[in-house]
């Protein structure tokens, strides 16, 4: 009997304990859990959830096309952010087209990313709130208003892209180009996510029951994490190098000047570009109506200079087609501060902003002069003036007279404009013949060409590589962003033109640059620990799963019988508690039989 009775005594003492164990295993995670079924279902209490048990999926089928279609909308708007990231280099071209169409001049880009980064944020926090109850085993319920929203910005994403793909279709190149430099951390982070969604998938797929459905939840798993691990072998970076091969830094050529602390095309933005030690100077030239070449870039003086208020019935009109003592009268700075030209302009002095606002049009010839004066190289495009024009079949020729009295250097004359080359050849053998567009190196030596003047967008090493063989030298426009700098200077530009003259000079080094072994370093671990923790989850849910124990409260073993009736009771006992808990805490509220199989309130 004393034996029996002790034997009593210590299974109902570690039947509370277990019962006990148990009961606080089932309830601490409880806040955190109806703090996510709150925020993504809106079920803030227990009796409203239901949990998954194993065979059964995550949800009903109309759930799960709801949750494919959540996972859907983050996908294309992260990749809609990750597109509008890194068009920052080209916000200006975006924002000044709009301004053509709508007539008015608004920062439309700054406000797109704004929207884009609100709208990524929302869906990034749904998905995470869905991936987190999946690793808690509960099914999943989207509100009603977080399917409304998930179907807007999916819907907002899909035309937005489509419509960006039709008018500014160009920029897909800079996304092409920003994997150049981004595709090693990019597959570092998406094997950081593969990596965390396995306690999901692993969970999951202990759980069902038959092979097949376990074959459905691990197959897409399995084919993406091995894409994943596999695809740096057919990643390419020119900022993946040996040491000693990188080439010099390129020069830095001020576009229209530094036209982020001074107004384009304007005395000052030169100015500026030479106090930060640029290495030349761009810019755009059209001709007045009595023959003074001068300097700006739209076809109208609308959107940089004061005409709309000193000759409204010009604001329209062709700046080529007024002659010069009306266009010297125009204020070509008050528009800088009114109208910002960038969503990231920098910090004036009270003297600077002073100076902006009292700066005229610039004179073609004034230019040069500063530019000599400086020892700038210097490079223009050329617009012919429109029909009706006195200089219409002479503009070159005029221009070329407006070089010779400004007596600069010839060497400092990178020559951009095609037409009539081989009479600009034969007048100034000493400008630096430039063409803007590629063409064969026999076609290019044969012109006399020595330098490129390229789009970005057509930025290529080897291209770069045969050029340079054949002592022609590529600048590539506009790049002002650094990661677009850095790729610049490890594809061997020579040069660049960009807004940012000030930014770009300080830096030292490419971005991202690293040596194969060092790539490769980063590579394997990373592939290697991603795939020991996979496999751990794995591991740690099959054993869960299964009941094992790897920390046995005692090594006593009871007798079965009575271990086994006060085990029953135990069973029966948390079941009871659980059921208790679980029901409403208002008298009149009563469990049904539809409460009982869907979960919801009557």
């Amino acid at each position: 009997m004393g034996s029996s009775s002790t034997t009593l005594r210590r299974l109902k003492l570690g039947k509370l304990k277990i019962v006990r164990r148990r009961l606080l295993q089932h309830y601490e995670h409880q806040p955190f859990i109806s703090l996510l079924a709150g925020l993504y279902s809106c079920r803030w209490k227990r009796y409203q959830r239901q949990k998954t048990e194993p065979g059964q999926c995550c949800c009903k089928w109309k759930e799960s096309v709801f949750f494919f279609l959540l996972v859907a909308a983050f996908c294309l708007s992260l990749v809609f952010l990750y597109f509008w990231g890194e068009a920052k280099n080209d916000y200006n071209d975006f924002d000044w087209y709009s301004y053509r169409g709508l007539g008015y001049w608004f920062l439309w880009s700054l406000l797109i990313l704004v929207v884009v980064a609100v709208l990524f944020t929302y869906i990034a926090m749904l998905v995470v709130l869905a991936v987190c109850l999946l690793s808690e085993g509960q099914q999943l319920y989207l509100h009603w208003s977080h399917k409304g929203g998930m179907l807007f910005i999916l819907i907002f994403v899909i035309g937005a892209l489509a419509v960006l793909s039709n008018l500014w279709g160009e920029e897909w190149a800079a996304v092409r180009l920003s994997f150049h430099v981004t595709a090693p951390y990019l597959h570092l982070g998406s094997l950081v996510v593969m990596t965390l969604l396995a306690w999901p998938v692993a969970l999951y797929f202990v759980r069902m029951n038959t092979k097949l459905s376990q074959l459905v939840i691990l197959s897409p798993y399995i084919a993406v994490l091995l894409v994943l691990y596999f695809l740096p072998l057919g990643m390419y970076s020119p900022c993946i190098r040996e040491k000693g091969t990188l080439g010099a830094k390129p020069l830095l050529i001020g576009h229209r000047g530094s036209p982020t602390f001074a107004p384009e095309n304007t005395k000052m933005s030169f100015e500026k570009t030479i106090e930060y030690e640029g290495d030349g100077l761009e810019t755009d030239v059209t001709i007045s109506y009595d023959g003074v070449p001068f300097l700006m870039h739209d076809s109208t003086l609308k959107r940089t200079t004061n005409v709309e208020d000193v000759f409204p019935n010009f604001t329209n009109l062709n700046a080529a087609l007024l002659p010069w003592d009306m266009l010297e009268n125009l204020n070509a700075g008050t528009w800088f501060m009114q109208k910002p030209p960038f969503s990231y302009m920098e910090s004036l002095s009270d003297e600077d902003r002073q100076t902006s606002m009292n700066q005229s049009i610039y004179k073609l010839i004034d230019y040069l002069r500063l530019a000599d004066r400086a020892n700038k190289t210097v490079i223009f495009d050329l617009y012919r003036p429109p029909q009706d024009h006195p200089y219409r079949d002479t503009w070159i020729n005029r221009t070329l007279d407006v070089i010779s009295e400004a007596a600069i250097d010839p060497k400092l004359v990178l020559w951009l404009s095609n037409d009539m080359r081989a009479v600009v050849q034969a007048l100034h053998p000493g400008f630096q013949q430039t063409l803007g567009f590629k063409a064969s190196i026999e076609e290019l030596v044969s012109n006399h060409i020595v330098k490129l003047n390229l789009p970005y967008s057509e930025m290529s090493q080897e291209d770069i590589s045969a050029y340079a063989a054949a002592n022609i030298t590529t600048n590539l426009y506009v790049i002002s962003e650094p990661w677009l700098f850095s790729l610049a200077w490890c594809s061997g530009a020579y040069s660049v033109t960009t807004n940012s003259v000030h930014a770009l000079k300080k830096m030292g080094a490419p971005m991202f640059l690293m040596t194969p072994t060092q790539y490769n370093l980063m590579w394997i671990l990373t592939d290697t620990v991603s795939a020991l923790l996979i496999t751990l989850i794995f591991v740690l849910h099959w054993w869960r799963e299964r009941g094992f124990s790897c920390c046995p409260e005692s090594n006593e073993v009871p007798d079965s019988g009575l271990y086994n009736t006060f085990k029953t009771e135990m069973d029966m006992s948390i079941s009871e508690e659980s059921y208790g808990r679980s029901l409403p805490t208002t008298p009149s509220a009563r469990p049904n039989a539809e409460n009982m199989g869907s979960g919801e309130i009557a």
